[in-house]
């Protein structure tokens, strides 16, 4: 009896990629972001056959019964996914209600395949905002009155060794029996900054290191240069002179705005990066220490992908900010092994693992 998975809204395979790592085979992965697939193809293994996780250009929408033929008839069929979070992230910046969002049915999407596939495993991973909303009840409500044992917890990935505060939510439902998460490995010791980038050779804003592209840096105007040299570990922009603060900063409206312009501390864990943790001033994403923002590779360690993974080909035109938004709308690598791990344990509780 096989255990095979597929993952929707795969982007470049952080999930897919922590379901393999805990023994989980996978076996295709569906997204519509083609800029996706070089990354996802090139790191992803299947288990079975050594070939390529399959990577489906389509968005999970269009689905219809496609994906039935990548489960064997006596598998244990797995379903898993992260639907995008824009409409129900807090660093959504515009004011309308996610439910005008243009991917706000996404989820109902991903209930449909449920319908289809009729998988005996569901996991989905999300922002912890997504419980607030009617559109998680209606989902939790589905699985349910299709026979699943639901459980859902908001988790911080540190606690699992993530070197960044990540607040998640994450769902596990089975219709083999109740499932459980396996316990938090990281309560007492988190990975820090330094654990995680502090061994990375010093690069300058607007370089990047010979050795490994990835390791690169966008540059700084001579304004924000200043900035960051004023900035404090753990600090804010209350800290630099009057003369540096933006026009906004100065008024009372910009007072609350104190999550941008800042350094990370070393001995700390990393603030939750986004899409654009490359960029001074859109987070705390100032190096400790260096005066310039993350570098690419750093945040593809702080996200915990490993250092061989391949984010882009050589010879093709990519950009920064389009490698930046893979690697920060990825789901980390150790948080799929959680879920993979959590996954196995049950499996085992109910003899149905034996690989």
């Amino acid at each position: 009896m096989a255990v095979i998975a597929i993952d929707l809204f795969c982007g470049i395979g952080g999930l897919t990629r922590g379901i393999l790592n805990s023994g989980i085979n996978v076996v295709a992965g569906v997204d519509l972001d083609e800029t996706c697939e070089f990354a996802y193809t090139n790191n992803n293994i299947r288990r079975d056959n050594l070939e390529n996780v399959e990577f489906i250009n389509k968005s999970v929408s269009e689905l219809g019964q496609e994906l039935v033929n990548y489960y064997g008839e006596n598998d244990v069929k797995i379903l898993m996914g992260c639907a995008p979070c824009q409409p129900f992230s807090n660093h959504q910046k515009n004011k309308l209600s996610s439910e005008t969002h243009e991917k706000w049915d996404l989820l109902y999407s991903f209930i449909n395949q449920i319908s289809i596939l009729t998988p005996d495993i569901v996991s989905m991973e999300n922002v912890a905002n997504l419980a607030n909303k009617k559109i998680f009840e209606e989902f939790c409500d589905f699985l349910v009155k299709n026979n699943y044992n639901v459980n859902y917890q908001i988790i911080d990935a540190a606690d699992y060794g993530v070197p960044q505060r990540r607040k998640r939510l994450l769902l596990l439902a089975s219709k083999i029996g109740s499932i459980e998460f396996i316990k938090k490995t990281h309560v007492d010791k988190k990975v820090t900054v330094r654990d995680a980038i502090g061994h990375l050779p010093e690069i300058n804003a607007g370089a990047n290191n010979l050795l490994d592209n990835m390791h690169t840096s966008s540059n700084l105007n001579k304004l924000n240069q200043r900035r960051i040299k004023a900035s404090t570990p753990g600090g804010t922009w209350r800290d630099w002179p009057k003369n540096l603060l933006p026009e906004c900063y100065k008024k009372e409206s910009g007072a609350t705005y104190t999550s941008v312009y800042g350094r990370m501390k070393w001995d700390k864990i990393a603030p939750t990066l986004t899409t654009q943790f490359t960029t001074y001033g859109t987070g705390r994403f100032g190096h400790p220490q260096q005066n310039r923002a993350l570098s690419l590779r750093e945040g593809a360690i702080l996200q915990t992908f490993p250092i061989d993974y391949k984010f882009y080909e050589k010879h093709l035109n990519i950009t920064r900010a389009t490698i930046s938004r893979h690697i920060g709308n990825a789901v980390p690598v150790r948080l799929g092994e959680v879920i993979g791990e959590s996954i196995i344990k049950h499996l085992i509780e109910f003899k149905i693992w034996n690989n």
